[in-house]
């Protein structure tokens, strides 16, 4: 009995010793942790998709997207909006980096047979976001105010036929010297400047091909109900004087990376823009646009 009594406890140490986490690993635990790194945002370029399919029918058949560059007053019109009855708009949805992967073989095989490849499933993708986003509401129409809208205006287009499109200027000068007042800021004027062109370009574009209403930061704020009663008739709602009073209202959080989420935009009210008068001491190519969209 004394030899199997042994036996047994040689082999529980045994197994404890090999259940036992190596050294090195409980080392290698102590340490500290290394933050992780923040994926790169996407580039600001135009997206160029080669469409292959038909589209799909929509839940949303006519989503209204905002067309504008960054920092050009877009957060205060989406919670003016928002604070409409029947218009929801959330915060920015980044909709044109949403992908859908599938995978080569038998999931792409059995998509394309539904009709279905990469580019159109990812339209399905963003067409039930949004629709999710209509239910969970209540509402009845979502305006989306991304401003990488711009880089993807022409496909949204196509994704949806009958979508509206709301385009919003603002002095290219205030967009610039928004950019620069930022406390994060620090980027050469040189390097703001051909940042906020990035957006300029393909939202002129965008503003003389895809029609829909076009309106000035400027103006939101100077005339507010005078411009909210206009984009309500394009959207064909009722006009609202609660829209004006928007801090009265929720609008979710105000967070990095999705909107505006200074102290302005916090207060609630509707404050004066910034004005900016003739084009003498903008560089060439900063004058080109503000001529273009009657800042001249």
């Amino acid at each position: 009995m004394s030899v199997v009594a042994t036996g047994i406890k040689r082999r529980v140490r045994l197994l404890g010793q090999a259940l036992r986490p190596p050294k090195q690993l409980k080392a290698e635990a102590s340490k500290p942790k290394t933050p992780e790194k923040k994926s790169p945002r996407p580039p600001k370029r135009v997206q160029v998709v080669d469409y292959s399919v038909p589209i799909m029918p929509r839940l949303v058949e006519s989503p209204v997207f905002v067309i504008a560059s960054v920092r050009s007053g877009s957060t205060l019109l989406r919670t003016v909006l928002n604070s409409h009855t029947r218009i929801r708009a959330p915060h920015e949805l980044h909709l044109r980096t949403l992908r859908v992967q599938p995978t080569p073989g038998f999931s792409e095989e059995a998509m394309l047979e539904l009709g279905l490849d990469q580019v159109e499933l990812e339209h399905v993708l963003w067409d039930r976001i949004l629709g999710l986003e209509l239910q969970r509401s209540g509402k009845e129409i979502i305006v989306d105010k991304t401003p990488g809208n711009v880089f993807t205006w022409e496909r949204l287009k196509y994704a949806w036929p009958k979508a509206k499109f709301l385009i919003l200027l603002r002095h290219p000068e205030g967009v610039v010297s928004s950019l620069e007042n930022r406390k994060s800021n620090t980027a050469s004027r040189e390097t703001l400047e051909a940042n906020a062109v990035k957006y300029f370009e393909p939202l002129e574009k965008a503003r003389k091909t895809v029609g829909g209403l076009t309106l000035r930061y400027e103006e939101l704020t100077a005339e507010p109900e005078r411009v909210t009663r206009e984009v309500c008739d394009y959207l064909g709602v009722p006009w609202e004087r609660e829209m004006l009073d928007y801090g009265k209202h929720d609008h979710g959080r105000f967070l990095p990376n999705l909107g505006d989420r200074s102290d302005n935009i916090k207060s609630g009210r509707i404050q004066p823009a910034r004005t900016f008068d003739g084009i003498d001491s903008l560089s060439p190519r900063l004058a080109e646009y503000a001529k273009a969209w009657g800042y001249a």
